[in-house]
């Protein structure tokens, strides 16, 4: 991750004067538990999956903090992980999202020119049958990370050219550079299509001989390789094609410390929310455990935050897990999740906070929606809760769900307005052109 991030401090000269903000908080630290929003859901008795969890500590912090509602998709933009976490880490999606791609190329240290595109790549289970193509699986029934690494690595030496590069990342989700490739091809991502007729969505790889080239070679490569002939022999969805999609040119922005003044972690398991620390000037440490998916060590992401916020300022911690159990339609591993995230996560942070004994704020957040009932993303204004140690409120009714935060009547409208409001001070910067071509 050092690497990484000294590859983005070269690629921006651009220098930032500012003047010290004076803080009089001394620790800053937001937990984002991904996806943990939902619509009532029939299974629960019309409970979302937030009202019907355990959440004791959340429940506590929200009656002692700033609680409302914060939109973190804008209008004009489909609602995703990669645009909610730009809009919470205080930038405005509309000014600096080029895509996901090359906030992912950032977390694996993959360095871009300014003409290259990079695209999430996931690895999927694609059913051909009479002339059509359908999404089995958007992860290749999440496929490990050994064994994906072991199929990328092997396809990456077949495919590499002067315009193509692929990178192997965590578990599904890998990476293809395309140098001096075009950015305006329509991809869909494929999470969104589970079990759909995704033939028109494929069409579009086929209207680029050259990237179509790549995936035909993916297709007969991954067909005979071993890995996937073992797992078919366990009853386990092969990976069988790789899908590209959420490209982008590499943005430019000014970071977190130019900003506020700020010196901070990012601790998450997936490359995107590794990448946006890293382009927001963050360190990324790598946690031992942190998967990215159910099976994620949450206590080692708990002490992983607490270790930095020892040395650091600020610290944003992201678990994926609500997440993929609403992708998988999954209403009780959903529900387990959340429960995970409260007492594993939130609980230990917050008392570990208090025995810092200092100044401190914690926001609890979700990103976006995840509905079971839908299995893909929604837009919908989303919970969060501000506890400022200095400042306690007194919310004795309130309990961090979607129906309660919306009874507050308070609501971002600009999801990365909530960030300057969250640390008490607005940002210094020098405005950037994140299309602008170092």
């Amino acid at each position: 991750m050092d690497e990484a991030r000294e590859n983005l401090q070269n690629q921006n000269t651009e220098e930032h004067e500012i003047e010290r903000i004076s803080h009089p908080v001394e620790k800053y630290i937001i937990l984002l538990g991904d996806g943990m929003g939902d619509f009532p859901i029939e299974e629960l008795g019309g409970k979302t999956a937030l009202e019907a969890a355990r959440t004791p500590f959340m429940d506590l912090i929200t009656r002692m903090g700033e609680f409302g509602l914060v939109k973190t998709i804008p209008d004009e933009l489909e609602p995703g992980s990669d645009v909610a976490n730009m809009s919470l880490l205080g930038y405005d999606p509309g000014k600096y999202y080029t895509g996901r791609g090359p906030l992912e190329a950032a977390a694996m240290g993959v360095k871009m020119n300014p003409e290259d595109v990079a695209f999430r790549c996931n690895l999927v289970t694609l059913r051909f049958r009479e002339g059509r193509v359908f999404m089995e699986d958007y992860s290749a029934g999440h496929i490990s990370t050994d064994e994906a690494r072991a199929i990328i690595c092997d396809l990456a030496e077949l495919v590499k050219s002067r315009s193509f590069e692929l990178f192997p990342g965590v578990s599904y989700r890998h990476l293809l550079l395309w140098r001096g490739g075009p950015e305006g091809i329509a991809t869909v991502p494929p999470h969104d299509y589970t079990g759909h007729d995704v033939t028109e969505a494929w069409r579009v790889y086929e209207d680029e001989p050259l990237l179509y080239e790549v995936l035909k070679k993916a297709i007969n490569f991954f067909h005979r390789h071993p890995i996937n002939e073992k797992r078919q022999k366990e009853g386990k969805l092969p990976a069988n094609a790789l899908w590209p999609w959420g490209q982008g040119r590499r943005p430019v922005v000014a970071t977190i410390p130019q900003q506020y003044d700020l010196e901070g972690s990012v601790i998450a398991a997936v490359d995107l929310i590794k990448g946006l620390g890293i382009w927001a000037g963050l360190d990324a440490p790598l946690v031992k455990g942190a998967t990215g998916f159910l099976d994620t060590d949450y206590s080692a992401k708990a002490r992983a935050a607490l270790k930095a916020l020892a040395e650091k300022d600020f610290v944003f911690l992201h678990v994926e897990a609500p997440d993929e159990a609403g992708h998988l339609g999954d209403v009780q591993e959903k529900i387990k999740a959340i429960e995970r995230f409260d007492k594993e996560v939130v609980g230990p942070v917050f008392e570990g906070l208090k025995n810092m004994e200092c100044p401190f704020r914690m926001m609890i957040v979700t990103d976006h929606y995840t509905p079971i009932s839908i299995k893909t993303h929604a837009r919908s204004p989303v919970p969060f809760v501000i506890y400022d140690s200095l400042d306690p409120k007194n919310n004795p009714d309130a309990s961090f769900t979607e129906a309660s935060a919306k009874e507050t009547g308070i609501i971002f409208e600009e999801g990365y307005r909530l960030l300057p409001h969250f640390i008490g001070a607005e940002p210094r910067y020098v405005e950037l052109d994140p299309k602008k071509k170092k």
